[in-house]
């Protein structure tokens, strides 16, 4: 007879066969060495993230995330995935197609949805949904081409961003303008580079917050500020070079962070832009006490604190273990795909 669910599920409630599907990152696909480095290793990070799933028991299947998924999802059918892929080919805009397949065969997986996964590839699309749904983001103009004429309402410092692709890729130390013409020439340079539009906004001169929420039976909310402890500089913030060339420690820490109002916000930003499960969420908070969602993540990068990734070092700092993570991401998974209710994350 089957155990009484639990707030804590029950061991037969989790899946016996389980996929991963990982970036298939080749140097070739991407047009610069740096958004290379910011997808590679994902198939040794997709296998450490196996060794977790085979301590409870399961048995694992690694799958790249190319042309050869649906053959391989067909010929195993596992009982659930664990989808890592924000990008196919090199293109963040493909990486829909993951849940796309998963639909298709009627296998549940973890994450956001094609809907979710669109809408986090196209930052001004995104940008527009909160700012429309009452959560702050800094003014911004999208451009297309380098020469397009600039909104007479932008106030210097900007900070230029690539649209479509995250992992503060051209985030440099050079990525804040506090003129037109460096404006120009940064937004020649990613516009030629990268073959896509560049989302311009006012740089907000304060403090970090990074929110991660977890979705169970409810939302739940923690939030950590980014202490930055890198030499002093005109504009702090974190660059390409701070999240993957120097390890984060000598950067910035985190430090637990509470406010109601903003906790509101972030779940309203979760809803709005159809995410599930889990997301990540970067937030400026001003001089003047305001707050203003600089980058929102839907499906951000998931591991043990050991990859140091924000969702487990700042979960970590709540005393909530990746273990603990990982079995509720699979308890839900499968209570969803039954039709039962999910369960809660810890307060």
């Amino acid at each position: 007879m089957a155990q009484q669910p639990t707030q804590n599920g029950n061991i037969d409630e989790l899946p016996k066969h389980i996929g991963i599907i990982y970036i298939d990152s080749r140097r070739e696909d991407f047009p610069t060495e740096a958004q290379y480095i910011s997808e590679k290793g994902a198939d040794t990070d997709a296998a450490e993230i196996g060794k977790y799933l085979q301590s409870l028991g399961l048995t694992v299947y690694l799958y790249p995330g190319n042309a050869d998924l649906p053959a391989m999802l067909y010929r195993d059918h596992p009982d659930m995935v664990i989808n890592l892929v924000d990008s196919v080919k090199g293109n963040e805009g493909l990486s829909s197609a993951i849940p796309g397949v998963l639909e298709l065969l009627d296998i549940p997986y973890t994450g956001a949805d094609i809907l979710g996964l669109s809408l986090d590839t196209n930052k001004f699309l995104v940008k527009k949904l909160l700012q429309q749904n009452g959560v702050p983001v800094p003014h911004y103009q999208l451009f297309v081409k380098p020469s397009a004429r600039m909104d007479p309402t932008l106030r210097f410092p900007l900070i230029s961003k690539l649209n479509a692709i995250h992992g503060a890729v051209e985030i440099t130390e050079d990525a804040v303008s506090d003129n037109e013409r460096h404006l120009r020439e940064r937004l020649r340079y990613l516009i030629a580079t990268y073959k896509q539009p560049v989302l311009v906004e006012e740089f907000i001169v304060g403090r970090e917050i990074t929110a991660i929420l977890l979705e169970g039976k409810n939302k739940k909310v923690y939030m950590a500020e980014k202490v930055f402890t890198k030499a002093e500089q005109k504009y702090t913030y974190t660059t390409f070079n701070d999240q993957w060339l120097a390890p984060s420690a000598s950067t910035f820490h985190y430090s637990k962070y509470e406010d109601p109002l903003l906790r509101e916000y972030v779940k309203k930003a979760f809803d709005v832009t159809n995410m599930y499960d889990y997301s990540k969420f970067d937030i400026r908070l001003d001089q003047s006490g305001r707050y203003f969602f600089i980058d929102t993540n839907c499906n951000p990068a998931f591991g043990p604190k050991e990859f140091d990734v924000a969702l487990s070092v700042i979960l970590d700092l709540y005393g909530i273990p990746f273990t603990e993570i990982l079995k509720r991401l699979l308890f839900n998974t499968m209570r969803d795909a039954a039709g039962k209710e999910r369960l809660s994350f810890p307060a």
